[in-house]
């Protein structure tokens, strides 16, 4: 009967967890600064959603991914409604403490390392040999910012292809050096993720339902209270110090 009830309870997590990402867009896309600008900030989540659906019988996501995701939809949702030098609660933000930009722009990039990281380190954790490595962590924080700059590739090249509409798109507000930044940005949420959430990740990994994991999660995912760190490669400030 608990098993029954501790089976229900895993169901019932990501399912609260879709159907607020479909508020959050439902509410996001109902008349936006700029519907272009809209599709592309929002992008992410447009095909992300269908992504982990057509792949969840065969690759579950932990609760803690699935709600990391929400929140990261939220925040591109935001953006995306406003644009992000638009974003009224970041106006408030610049004009409290005299910044000379909406900086809501450097939150979006800083959860761009937060949450991807979380996501990197499953895919490793449960489909590489480097789940037990101390090299997970460093390779973690390398793939988001190697994803960063692609990005920042992405946003260069929409703005050759649509010229002025994409001008809130990349939302520099005149910073020359708005690239770098957030990249930076980036680097600094995967650092942060890495080093306050691996073992909470580890134990979300370790509560995934024997049997739809793809086989990969029972052996890999050992609690953090259980295991040292080189076997569950957890260690995130000794991954990090390598």
């Amino acid at each position: 009967m608990r098993e029954k009830a501790r089976a229900a309870e895993r169901r019932r997590g990501p399912v609260v967890a879709l159907g607020a990402v479909l508020v959050i867009m439902a509410v996001s896309g109902w008349q936006p600064v700029d519907r272009v600008t809209w599709v592309m900030e929002t992008f992410w989540v447009i095909i992300g959603v269908p992504l982990v659906l057509a792949l969840w019988r065969r690759f579950p996501l932990t609760d803690l991914l699935c709600w990391l995701l929400v929140l990261h939809a939220l925040v591109l949702a935001v953006g995306g409604h406003w644009t992000y030098a638009q974003v009224p609660a970041g106006n408030w933000v610049r004009d409290t403490l005299g910044l000379s930009r909406n900086p809501y722009d450097r939150l979006g990039h800083l959860m761009q390392g937060f949450v991807p990281a979380i996501l990197v380190r499953e895919l490793l954790v449960r489909t590489s040999p480097l789940r037990r490595s101390r090299w997970l962590a460093p390779l973690t924080v390398c793939a988001c910012l190697a994803f960063s700059a692609f990005f920042e590739m992405l946003e260069w090249w929409s703005s050759l292809i649509s010229g002025h509409s994409a001008d809130a798109f990349l939302a520099t507000q005149g910073d020359v050096w708005d690239t770098q930044w957030d990249m930076f940005c980036c680097l600094i949420g995967a650092v942060l993720c890495v080093l306050l959430l691996s073992r909470v990740h580890d134990r979300a990994l370790a509560a995934l339902a024997p049997g739809t994991t793809g086989g990969t999660v029972e052996d890999a995912a050992v609690p953090a209270a259980d295991a040292g760190p080189q076997r569950n490669g957890l260690s995130a400030a000794e991954g990090l110090s390598i």
